[in-house]
């Protein structure tokens, strides 16, 4: 099949916001999201570099207009030179420390810093190799917690599995994790048998909580959702209803800017603040927050 290349202009304040919503959905189907600045302080050209046919790749526009609230973009389809594009996203992946861990891909031939925890994870899989803010958030605030707290943790729209490896890793104790994509938990399931840890993982196919295995072990210590702050924002009431009092969410996925309305809304259904961390990934600022759950609710 050729290589070909999906473009649309993006205003500057959408741009981070469309690349994390197309790699949340195209990524695990070898498809590679950037960007370009078309002049400065304006408009950002999106670029969605994937196979034909590109069915896959319309639908991923289509979907993740949808989840940011925002009409359809017109898009442009070109082919391109015979490269490995995937492969040269690959190289690029190198590496890193977060909190404790080690985020390397299977390529990587260093040894991790002596008592860290490695993570294994390769870029064009699924949605979640550790480079952006939001995962980088969640494992920062991970490493925080007192493990007596956390026996019962869920990962809810968990793409790579990253996120409920490390508490595997960390924690060393079973670790459930949900996605909306089958795919992603095929891939999950392989990345935990890869990093040591595919006893203590186990990942269903699942829109939110509801599937069964995952809905069938509430009330949860904790529950981690690194998604978008629209689904986030559904998915309040269920999250609510799931948490023991005391327990926490840890929720990912949203700019700065949109932090104030959902902690509203989490505030309404129960929760309180805890504490936030703001990282910038690709020129805007991401914030992950930790909210614990009262024993009452509105």
């Amino acid at each position: 099949m050729s290589i070909g290349q999906a473009s649309f202009v993006s205003p500057a304040h959408l741009r981070a916001a469309w690349e994390d919503a197309l790699a949340e959905r195209l990524v695990e189907a070898g498809v590679v999201v950037s960007s370009r600045e078309m002049s400065r302080d304006g408009p950002w050209q999106i670029e969605i570099v994937g196979e034909e046919p590109y069915a896959e790749i319309a639908a991923g526009i289509q979907d993740a207009a949808h989840a940011l609230g925002l009409e359809e973009p017109t898009w442009q389809w070109q082919a391109l030179p015979d490269r490995d594009w995937v492969a040269e996203n690959q190289r690029s992946f190198q590496p890193f420390a977060v909190g404790p861990f080690w985020v390397h891909p299977s390529h990587a031939s260093d040894p991790p810093p002596p008592g860290s925890f490695p993570l294994r994870i390769d870029a064009g899989l699924a949605f979640g190799t550790g480079t952006h803010a939001t995962t980088r958030g969640c494992l920062e605030l991970l490493a925080t917690l007192d493990p007596a707290t956390t026996a019962n943790a869920v990962d809810v729209g968990c793409g790579s599995g990253i996120l409920a490896i490390a508490m595997a890793k960390l924690w060393r104790r079973p670790v459930l994790g949900g996605d909306n994509d089958a795919q992603a938990v095929e891939v999950a399931k392989e990345n935990a048998a890869l990093n040591g840890v595919g006893e203590l993982c186990h990942f269903v196919h699942s829109v939110g909580l509801g599937a069964a295995g995952l809905a069938g072990r509430a009330r949860y210590d904790l529950i981690v959702a690194n998604i978008l702050a629209g689904p986030l924002t559904e998915l309040s009431e269920s999250f609510a209803s799931a948490v023991r009092p005391g327990g926490r969410v840890l929720l990912s996925g949203l700019l700065v800017e949109q932090a104030g309305h959902l902690l509203a809304v989490y505030t309404r259904r129960g929760f309180t603040f805890e504490r936030r961390i703001d990282l910038e990934s690709h020129g805007a600022w991401w914030r992950t927050l930790l909210l614990q759950r009262l024993g009452w609710r509105l």
